[in-house]
């Protein structure tokens, strides 16, 4: 994604659907939906961050991990947001996109004040799988690490 070659070819639709897909997604693993949250990835849908020791692949993997989110910050004694900006959509193929966006995770500790928690840059391949766009893999790569070559 170094141009606005593959923008061009993505239609106004297209690109409305995958805001909804990210919108959708947040609330459904920051309202602790795991599952559901899981089916917005393909079923060997892949989840690479540097945050957590190993990439998450599979349905199944992938509600632990949502659930897993979620316990968490209740643990913690705190809501965490996912917050989506700055989404950038290009067309790879008829059927595949690549996109980029910025994502923020917010802590609030109950009863308390919101911290930033983590600033990343997401970059996804999302496929049409029976007209609905999912999530075949996701990089996450932290704001502090340099950019891969």
């Amino acid at each position: 994604m170094t141009g606005t070659e593959g923008a061009a070819d993505v239609t106004a639709t297209a690109v409305a659907e995958i805001h909804q897909l990210y919108g959708r997604q947040s609330h459904l693993i920051d309202e602790g939906h795991a599952a559901q949250w899981a089916a917005t990835f393909t079923t060997e849908g892949e989840f690479h961050s540097p945050s957590y020791p190993a990439p998450v692949v599979g349905t199944a993997a992938l509600t632990h991990f949502a659930d897993a989110f979620v316990a968490n910050a209740a643990a913690a004694g705190e809501v965490h947001r996912h917050v989506l900006t700055n989404i950038d959509v290009e067309s790879v193929g008829p059927d595949e996109l690549a996109v980029r966006a910025y994502l923020q995770i917010v802590a609030t500790r109950i009863g308390g004040d919101s911290r930033l928690v983590r600033f990343t840059t997401v970059t996804d391949r999302v496929v049409r799988e029976s007209g609905r766009w999912r999530i075949a893999r996701r990089a996450v790569r932290r704001d502090d690490r340099p950019v891969p070559a």
